[in-house]
């Protein structure tokens, strides 16, 4: 941790002491925002700031970091942590944000320089700051550089990434995902169909929250996208266990499970458990969902929830999802669902530090363990069940490479393309491969998570061999 780096008190303080712990200790930037924000005692006005810089600064990292050389006179990896983030949410302020008074950017930051510094320090962040305004010119970005490191930094997104989805989905459509990758996530709530329906739920909440903006999603039948309703949580609706927080791809992996009351349900990794309850609500509450999670206390967050809910049926068991079979041996099952542990980069615009942290290297590190989950899940499958694989990811070698790849090594499975006959009207019409037994959400498709969705099925010839 930086040295000179004092206890926070006002929004901007708060702001570079988050972003100094998610740099140098390499800490989770929702979970130290909400640690931090819980003891700072802020105004509300000031938690909202706090959350826009942290949040901001980590979306345009690498721009601002781009920016920032251009008017250093040495590298910013040089400067302590807390001088660098400093002037990072500065030259976000001054970049990005139209309502903050550049003057006002400019004189907070070298009060806190003074204040955590010395004169010295505060003479640089002033100097810096002033620079930037006095020369806006050396902040754009020039017109003459590769697809790849453009997007890059008008998007703010590793080159190596944005290399990789060109690659694979073309410019187009990776510069419209990398734009809506920095906008703000939209706040979705599924409906509790054992308690309610959409449209009431609407209603419920119109009526709770005189200001909210409800609508309907047009990728879930039972999601609504939700405005202005402050804390879900308090939320009576969401306390009588009418609803429940889920993102609207999210909510589709249950539809391709295609659970029917009285079926037995695995689902290998089950935490925080938004899938596990929804299948038990599909299933009217009716037959046995086992819910393995290597974590007991994900375990604990799902039988929370399905209390709540007003769930009886799952049964959450502690356990490796790669050894499924082993611990299982002796069970079979209607559905099985793999939601298989991922890189994530589905999930940017909910956490915009996941970007930095992934190399390359990664999506192909993680398949070993994808592939070994849905291989002992697998096993699992009654012969007429279905086997459903889902990530939050938009990266082909843990999504359709990866289903592949288990084809071609199980000749007795396939892809079913029944699929399709399960999904909203919305989505069937959107992805043609679902008559083909899987399909890959982009963020901006619907504006949610990125998520891809397989289904697949034993052979019919296989059947009686099995």
């Amino acid at each position: 941790m930086s040295k000179r780096i004092k206890k926070p008190s006002t929004a901007r303080e708060w702001a570079v002491y988050i972003l100094v712990q998610v740099e140098e200790k390499q800490a989770y930037s929702n979970l130290e925002l909400k640690e931090a924000l819980a003891h700072a005692g802020l105004s509300s006005r000031d938690t909202n700031l706090v959350t826009e810089l942290v949040y901001g600064t980590l979306t345009r990292l690498n721009t601002i970091d781009w920016m920032l050389s251009r008017y250093l006179s040495r590298p910013s990896a040089k400067l302590e942590g807390w001088v660098r983030n400093l002037l990072r949410i500065s030259f976000y302020q001054i970049s990005y944000l139209d309502r903050i008074p550049d003057r006002a950017v400019v004189h907070e930051a070298v009060e806190i320089a003074k204040s955590w510094g010395h004169q010295g320090i505060a003479g640089m962040v002033n100097g810096v700051l002033r620079s930037r305004l006095r020369q806006p010119e050396k902040a754009e970005i020039p017109n003459n550089l590769s697809a790849a490191k453009r997007i890059s930094l008008v998007h703010s997104h590793p080159e190596w990434m944005v290399a990789e989805w060109i690659k694979r989905y073309g410019m187009e459509e990776t510069e419209r995902m990398c734009e809506e990758n920095n906008l703000p996530p939209e706040v979705s709530l599924r409906a509790n169909s054992l308690k309610t329906d959409r449209d009431k739920l609407a209603h419920a909440i119109k009526e709770q929250v005189e200001d909210a903006s409800v609508q309907p999603s047009s990728v879930a039948p039972e999601g609504l996208v939700i405005r202005g309703t402050g804390n879900i949580a308090a939320l009576p609706a969401y306390r009588q266990g009418s609803c429940t927080v889920q993102d609207e791809s999210s909510m589709l992996v249950a539809h391709a499970v295609a659970p029917k009351p009285g079926m037995s349900v695995l689902d290998t990794c089950a935490a925080p458990g938004g899938k596990t309850t929804h299948i038990a609500e599909l299933m009217n509450n009716q037959g046995a969902i086992t819910a393995l999670d290597i974590h007991p206390h994900k375990l604990d967050l799902i039988a929370d929830n399905a209390r709540r809910l007003g769930l009886s049926i799952i049964d959450g068991r502690q356990a490796n999802a790669v050894d499924a079979d082993t611990i299982l041996t002796g069970y079979m099952y209607d559905r099985v669902l793999v939601d298989a542990p991922c890189s994530g980069l589905g999930v940017i615009r909910r956490k915009p530090d996941i970007k930095w942290r992934k190399t390359a290297s990664d999506t192909n590190s993680i398949r070993g363990i994808q592939l070994e989950i849905l291989e002992a899940a697998a096993k699992l499958v009654k012969p007429e069940g279905r086997l459903v694989y889902s990530t939050c990811t938009v990266q082909a070698e843990e999504n359709e490479d990866l289903i592949q790849d288990f084809l071609n090594q199980h000749a007795d499975w396939e892809l079913d393309g029944g699929l399709v006959q399960d999904m909203p009207e919305s989505v069937r019409l959107k992805y043609s491969t679902l008559s083909r037994g899987y399909m890959q959400i982009l963020p901006h498709h619907f504006h949610s998570d990125g998520f891809f969705i397989a289904r697949l099925k034993r052979k019919i010839s296989d059947f009686f061999n099995v």
